[in-house]
């Protein structure tokens, strides 16, 4: 049986906002509720969140130094000089360095890449990055989804004579690089109107910039939202404002006119051409781009990305395909290693976090393997592997309402490098620290969590009778796409509800339900549901018992059909007698 979760029903919005915007857009009131709930209170607001617009993006120009950032592009065009686009080997990396890249390889042929290596030099920009272009005779580095912490390989590179351009969205330090630019929408004296940007976010805004300067039109932009759209998705970040904005217009592009690149990893992931969702991304696409840099190199994701013809995209997608098998063959070995750890109490912490170390784990996929982990048991996470020079390098996932950054950088004197945000963070030390890093932090973990973050939770938006979901529901409810974090899929409660009789388990192990749900007050309005690991609950199903289920709609293609499906995030068992 799944780990129990708290379902917690958001409070109602105002029913007279709600009355009201029903009926002025004639939708079903839980439609005119979710609305609300996404601080949209009026006819205007909605045309706006249903009709995303390209004309109501910010000016780049907002965004401090981005002046500089267009000035120094220019003077390095004109002046012939050789520009280096560099990135991390992450998909909103790889993603951002083939966006530049794309646009100024149209204006220049003095450009190249530069992606490093995850088991050599790790995230960021790193000293043998600068040596290569140094020795290659760049002028120039764009860094993408990284540098905002490098202030020390800002000063050696210049060094070398060799100016940089900094795209990041992370966190700055008090300190800013001192470089020629510095474009992150998170830094204090940047005004930007909206500051969840991805790396390749950023990096757009530097083309369009560049674009809106030198007379370019942005409608030869829009080829490339595909890339920004994979990294909006993978990356996480919100997909409300700006970023709603590009993601819907990303996604377009995805599914009408998408590059050679991602038209094979369309292909090669099973997927329906022309139906592509975030969903899509973020569980099929996303993960085989980031195989390239957990399994061989992030390079070779670029060099799909940027393929111009799709003899050349098939063959390297085909060959990150594999990695990406590998890889999830050595992802379920190592999980199932890890797991075995925590319950025969071989952790390295106490019972607030779980901390496992295994100096033979794969590096590439160790944050894969605290996801799952957290996924068993609900704890913030670490999951450590030997790396290079006797050093120890690690992921870390949290539970929700925990800032695990905040966590590890209160242990940073024992930590050779470390990065990452509130959920999700790396770090490295060294070996002979690892006990005293391991007891510090479940000291601070104890000191701080609380029980309620130590529940999975489920919110619940709405409750809902299977009678309301209508062709016209399904319609208007699918353009709250797309869908992602601060503009999540809908989660709805229906109560009392039965499988048909045809319930199965399903999937490789029979860990999954595949189920026809009726609701009991509505006999003849039955619907399809897939409930992954879920099949603790085939027996009280099968029998004939009620149960009451949370879940999102989804809408499901094969071969050019398409048919909805409820997607359940969890389920009760019901008493009968209620």
């Amino acid at each position: 049986m799944p780990v129990e979760k708290k379902w917690i029903k958001r409070e109602n919005a105002d029913a007279e906002t709600v009355s009201r915007l029903s009926s002025e857009l004639g939708i079903d009131p839980v439609l005119a509720e979710l609305l609300v709930q996404r601080g949209v209170h009026t006819f205007s607001q909605a045309r706006s969140f249903f009709r995303p617009d390209l004309a109501d993006l910010h000016d780049p120009f907002l965004m401090k130094d981005m002046d500089k950032a267009v000035d120094r592009v220019h003077r390095a065009i004109v002046g012939n000089e050789k520009i280096l686009v560099y990135g991390d080997y992450d998909v909103d990396g790889t993603t951002a360095v083939s966006l530049v890249y794309s646009f100024l390889a149209r204006l220049t042929d003095r450009i190249d890449f530069y992606i490093p290596e995850r088991y050599d030099e790790g995230y960021g920009v790193s000293y043998k990055g600068i040596d290569w272009a140094a020795e290659n005779g760049f002028g120039l580095i764009i860094t993408l989804d990284c540098g905002i912490k490098a202030n020390e390989k800002v000063d050696y590179a210049k060094g070398k004579g060799i100016d940089m351009i900094i795209c990041d969205h992370h966190l700055p330090e008090n300190d800013i690089p001192d470089a020629v630019a510095v474009l992150d929408p998170k830094r204090e004296d940047c005004g930007y109107p909206f500051d969840d940007l991805s790396g390749c976010g950023v990096g757009f805004k530097l083309v369009q910039a560049y674009s809106q300067m030198y007379g370019i039109p942005f409608e030869s932009l829009v080829p490339l939202l595909d890339l920004l759209v994979v990294s909006i998705a993978s990356d996480l970040v919100s997909v409300t404002g700006e970023n709603r904005i590009l993601a819907h217009y990303g996604l377009k592009q995805l599914n009408g006119e998408p590059r050679e690149g991602l038209l094979a990893m369309i292909q090669l992931s099973g997927l329906e051409p022309t139906h592509i969702t975030i969903d899509d991304i973020v569980f099929k696409i996303g993960p085989r781009i980031n195989a390239a840099g957990r399994m061989e190199s992030g390079r070779m994701a670029v060099e799909l990305l940027t393929a111009s013809d799709a003899q050349t995209a098939f063959r390297i997608g085909t060959e990150i395909n594999e990695h990406n098998n590998e890889r999830k063959s050595i992802d379920r070995r190592i999980t199932q290693e890890a797991l075995d750890m925590v319950r025969t109490g071989k952790c390295l912490s106490g019972g607030n976090a779980t901390i496992v170390y295994n100096p033979h784990w794969h590096k590439g996929v160790v944050g894969i393997v605290a996801s799952r982990l957290v996924e068993a048991f609900y704890r913030p996470t670490i999951v450590f592997t030997r790396s290079h020079g006797g050093l120890v390098t690690g992921s870390a996932r949290s539970v929700h309402g925990f800032d695990l950054y905040d966590a590890i950088e209160s242990c940073s004197d024992l930590l050779e490098n470390f990065g990452g945000h509130l959920y999700a963070a790396g770090l490295t030390l060294k070996e002979e620290n690892l006990t005293a890093f391991c007891e510090r932090i479940e000291l601070f973990i104890s000191g701080r969590i609380i029980p309620e973050m130590q529940t999975p939770v489920v919110d619940v938006d709405a409750m809902l009778n299977f009678s309301q979901i209508t062709p016209k529901f399904l319609r208007i409810l699918k353009q709250f796409q797309p869908f992602g974090p601060g503009n999540g899929a809908p989660v709805f409660l229906t109560e009392n509800v039965y499988d048909n009789g045809n319930g199965r388990k399903v999937g490789a192990e029979g860990g999954h339900l595949k189920l026809e749900l009726i609701q009991e007050s509505h006999p003849y309005h039955h619907i399809s549901a897939i409930a992954f690991n879920m099949a603790g609950f085939f027996d009280h199903i099968k029998a004939g018992n009620p149960i009451d289920v949370c879940y999102s709609i989804v809408e499901n293609y094969y071969r050019g059909t398409a048919n909805t499906q409820l997607r359940v995030k969890d389920m009760r068992e019901r008493d009968e007698m209620i």
